[in-house]
């Protein structure tokens, strides 16, 4: 019997101390990092190329999957502070519109940085926390790169290829997610972003496109409590 209130203290014992680590998980003062996978669906709109070219020329921007995680440090019980991070993302761009069918015309690179506000709901003990968030993303484009395909619609040539140029800008984002705790410093989290993002893409040989691409970026990622 003394043997069975032995293991059943120590139990209690042990089941108190993750439940105080759990407590104070998201607590104020703490910092949690994460890491995990991030994807990026661009919401495209888009504006025909100015002239000269084909009437309805249109692109779609295809999504891209990276390594992605971030840093967030709790200011309260409730209110945190989140820097999102990632490896920069790659996106084609291909024909829509009058030209779907050419296939791929374009790639990019861009790398989102993005600063957010964020509120958490319920106690700083609880194990699910929802939360929302709201803040600024600047999406820096680089290393853009047209195809064959870009030259001829443009009105290049193979001696003088089409290059472009996509604007970088700065844009509002808005943030849903949940964190689950599972031991006293692990926890698991769960997030979806919209970027109200639009931008113009400039080619070499002086046509534009107004390009509306209102990114919707889906993330999970496993985390660890400092």
């Amino acid at each position: 019997m003394n043997n069975n209130v032995k293991c059943l203290a120590a139990a209690a014992c042990v089941a108190g101390l993750l439940a105080s680590g759990a407590a104070s998980a998201q607590s104020a003062g703490s910092l949690l990092v994460r890491g995990g996978v991030a994807r990026i669906t661009p919401q495209v709109k888009s504006g025909a190329l100015s002239a000269p070219s084909f009437p309805n020329t249109k692109s779609d921007v295809e999504a891209d999957t990276q390594v992605g995680g971030g840093i967030t440090y709790m200011y309260s019980d409730n209110i945190s502070i989140d820097v999102p991070l990632a490896l920069p993302f790659k996106h084609d761009i291909v024909g829509d519109g009058a030209i779907a069918g050419v296939g791929k015309i374009a790639e990019t690179k861009v790398l989102p940085m993005t600063l957010l506000a964020q509120y958490r709901f319920l106690e700083a003990q609880s194990l699910f926390r929802p939360y929302v968030g709201a803040g600024l993303t600047y999406a820096k484009f680089f290393k853009e790169k047209g195809t064959a395909s870009l030259t001829a619609l443009s009105g290049g040539s193979p001696s003088n290829p089409t290059t472009l140029k996509i604007d970088s800008k700065l844009a509002a984002t808005i943030q849903v997610g949940a964190s689950y705790t599972f031991s006293e410093r692990w926890f698991v989290d769960a997030t979806v972003l919209k970027t109200f993002l639009k931008t113009r893409a400039t080619l070499s040989t002086g046509q534009s496109k107004d390009l509306t691409l209102d990114p919707l970026t889906t993330a999970l990622f496993v985390g660890y409590r400092f």
